[in-house]
């Protein structure tokens, strides 16, 4: 089984023979993990809890951590689901890469679909079940939005979309996402919407699949999921929780698959994992810190802000040349997006994960501004 090497293995790879500049102090803005403090009322649930790591966490998850999950779905989406809709995971990395395996494992010649590019686990989830996969294409041109090709959609088995975006930050309304569930039901695909960043939205909230489904009437969720994560809303990535929602007949199964993984998460962790998906206002307080790092970016480098997450698809001229230089002359990492595409998608793109500070992404941006007025 051959995976491949994952972007930031590639990015030390290109700069491991580059000396920075000393002139500067070492800063990255590669990686989409929130560099605030994790908020105190989560470390203290997590603290209160500590003792229970004498026990055995079960597979289904505690109650409190569910009922979190639930109140959670139904303040945020106005969603009133149930536990058969939904099941607490280990963050939400393990889903996209096991569940491909437990609902394709059977099929013949299977198929995923998703977006190009993309969260690289999506390609070795591919790999891993033997599946072919076909890509939605995100260019300027269809302004990174995936778009529709129902002959492909007439044989794929599984399709994922991503909104928020990652990489690109677009992200698809409403009715976008009603055609997609339409389009589930009539070529009988199993559809997944990744919405690890519905919640940093900079101005408006965010409709998650589900609220399509529902609105599309299909509100028993058939063939239709979505996965979410406290990581970025609660700058909680270590935490490692996640749910997956949805479609109650393919969660059973999917439940009793999820048995013999062994992915379940320690309890002091699910109580603390409760404090976070219960509480709103701090994931208010983030979204200020997010919009304000893109006011600079606007202010240092004229760029609109995107509608939801904390990145910027930045178009360069050589984005592989850009992030040597930006490295070697300004001791600034980023991402090409050439690391995140296949078949060239991500070409003249870098990435920038704005999740520092305003002072320190301040600095980052003035950085990148120099570096591009001196190519």
């Amino acid at each position: 089984m051959h995976f491949e090497t994952y972007p930031f293995e590639k990015l030390n790879i290109l700069l491991e023979d580059i000396i920075p500049s000393s002139h500067y102090t070492p800063l990255s803005l590669t990686i989409g993990e929130p560099q605030f403090d994790t908020p105190q009322f989560i470390l203290d649930a997590l603290n209160r809890h500590v003792s229970l790591l004498n026990k055995y966490p079960k597979t289904v998850g505690e109650s409190i951590l569910r009922d979190a999950m639930l109140k959670y779905n139904k303040e945020r989406f106005d969603l009133n689901l149930d536990n058969t809709q939904i099941i607490p995971t280990f963050g939400t990395r393990e889903v996209l890469f096991n569940f491909p395996q437990f609902l394709l494992h059977n099929s013949k010649d299977a198929v995923m679909v998703f977006p190009n590019p993309f969260y690289q686990i999506y390609e070795g989830a591919a790999k891993a079940c033997s599946a072919e996969a076909i890509y939605l294409n995100l260019t300027a041109s269809n302004n990174f939005q995936p778009v529709v090709d129902e002959e492909t959609l007439r044989k794929a088995d599984f399709v994922i979309l991503n909104s928020p975006n990652n990489p690109t930050s677009s992200v698809m309304d409403m009715e976008a996402l009603k055609k997609w569930v339409r389009l589930a039901l009539k070529h009988d695909f199993v559809l997944m919407n990744d919405e690890c960043y519905i919640d940093l939205y900079l101005d408006e909230p965010l409709p998650s699949l589900l609220n399509a489904s529902m609105e599309a009437g299909n509100d028993r969720f058939k063939n239709i999921l979505v996965i979410n994560s406290v990581s970025k809303r609660s700058s909680a990535p270590g935490l490692r929780s996640g749910f997956i929602a949805g479609d109650a007949d393919i969660l059973k199964a999917y439940m009793v698959y999820r048995t013999y993984v062994g992915c379940a998460s320690p309890l002091p962790l699910q109580h603390a994992a409760a404090a976070a998906w219960a509480d709103q206002e701090h994931v208010a307080i983030f979204r200020k810190k997010y919009k304000k790092n893109f006011e600079v970016a606007k202010e240092i480098l004229g760029l609109d802000a995107p509608e939801a997450t904390f990145y910027i698809w930045l178009k360069v001229e050589d984005e592989i040349d850009f992030t040597v230089k930006l490295y070697e002359e300004y001791n600034l990492k980023v991402i090409p997006g050439s690391f995140l595409g296949r078949e060239g998608e991500g070409k003249g793109y870098v990435r920038l994960a704005l999740v520092y500070e305003t002072e320190k992404t301040k600095e980052c941006l003035q950085r990148i501004k120099a570096c591009l007025e001196n190519q």
